[in-house]
């Protein structure tokens, strides 16, 4: 920094210094009665500048000082705006860590989402390849080629889960119609593991974004395909309350023990259901909830280890009287 440039900053000083001593000298003229001492007053003018000379020059020293302490971040502020300054930039540098943390916490979550999801399709692709080898079955071909499509699908949709409001629209849609489909989509697997399924209920009308709802019961369908064992059924029903409208997913599959309940629908969860059948990417149920919460909805879950476990999707009863306007004139 240099000195002129120093001096730009501490006009203030200077002003007031000469506004003291074009007062002082008013005074001083005023009450000479004409008798002006010019030498005594250049002395003066000469003395008051060379303290404010000193001033400047100690001030000068002080800011160089503080500038160089800077890059150590311990120094003292010379002024109440250098220390609000001072302040304002500490709380930055917190925000600028806790967002780098957050940055670093997501890559490495995208990181072992990406090596869990690449573990978990090489199984399907290395059964395809085996089929390749033998009498190939249609039925196990189809299965493979489902989960790679689930897993595929699963990417595509975390991929999309920060820009999701660029691509949703909330409609009237019937839940129990999308669950058909999927079931449908899922029929070799019902009758090759000989698992019953029983739909007990005709249509819920429910709003939300179709294509989002489809996946989201796409997952918990796919879930409880997965860990009911052959023979066992899985139950699909509703209930409407005065508050809210509820989709039941129920299976008689291996359940979840209640210390990891809390906890399946966190970002990579597995828990020992995942750890004991199958390598799981923990993805399915925490994308499943991510999604639900962005459209207004929400899932809940309850298990009994070897009993049952039920997912139930919680839609909001009140009706958005724009989609209703939308629907009628459709």
């Amino acid at each position: 920094m240099t000195f002129l440039r120093y001096l730009a900053y501490e006009k203030s000083y200077i002003y007031l210094y000469l506004a003291g001593f074009l007062i002082s000298a008013a005074v001083f003229f005023a009450d000479s009665h004409g008798g002006w001492a010019w030498g005594t007053f250049f002395y003066a003018f000469v003395l008051s500048s060379m303290v404010l000379l000193g001033f400047l020059l100690v001030r000068y020293q002080q800011n160089v000082r503080v500038i160089r302490q800077m890059k150590s971040e311990e120094y003292d502020s010379l002024s109440l705006e250098g220390e609000f300054a001072q302040q304002q930039i500490e709380e930055l540098k917190k925000q600028h860590i806790h967002e780098m943390n957050r940055v670093q916490e997501k890559q490495r979550e995208h990181y072992d989402f990406i090596v869990a999801w690449f573990h978990e399709i090489k199984t399907p692709i290395a059964v395809l390849r085996l089929l390749q080898q033998t009498d190939m079955d249609a039925n196990s071909l189809r299965e493979e080629i489902a989960k790679i499509e689930n897993y595929v699908d699963q990417a595509l949709y975390y991929a999309k889960l920060d820009s999701f409001n660029q691509d949703y629209a909330i409609q009237n849609c019937d839940v129990i119609q999308i669950s058909k489909e999927i079931v449908k989509a899922h029929a070799k697997t019902f009758f090759s593991k000989k698992i019953r399924i029983h739909l007990q209920a005709e249509t819920l009308v429910v709003q939300s974004d179709p294509k989002w709802l489809l996946f989201i019961v796409n997952q918990l369908v796919t879930n409880s395909l997965k860990y009911t064992e052959n023979g066992g059924e899985i139950l699909i029903s509703i209930c409407e309350t005065p508050q809210e409208k509820q989709l039941f997913i129920r299976d008689s599959g291996i359940g979840i023990s209640q210390q990891d309940l809390p906890r399946i629908f966190n970002r990579g969860f597995t828990g020992e259901t995942g750890r004991t059948f199958a390598l799981s990417t923990g993805m399915g149920l925490y994308l499943a909830q991510q999604l639900s919460n962005k459209l207004g909805h929400y899932i809940t879950c309850t298990s009994e280890v070897g009993v049952y476990t039920q997912c139930i999707l919680h839609f909001p009863k009140d009706e958005d009287p724009y989609v209703s306007v939308q629907q009628k004139t459709q």
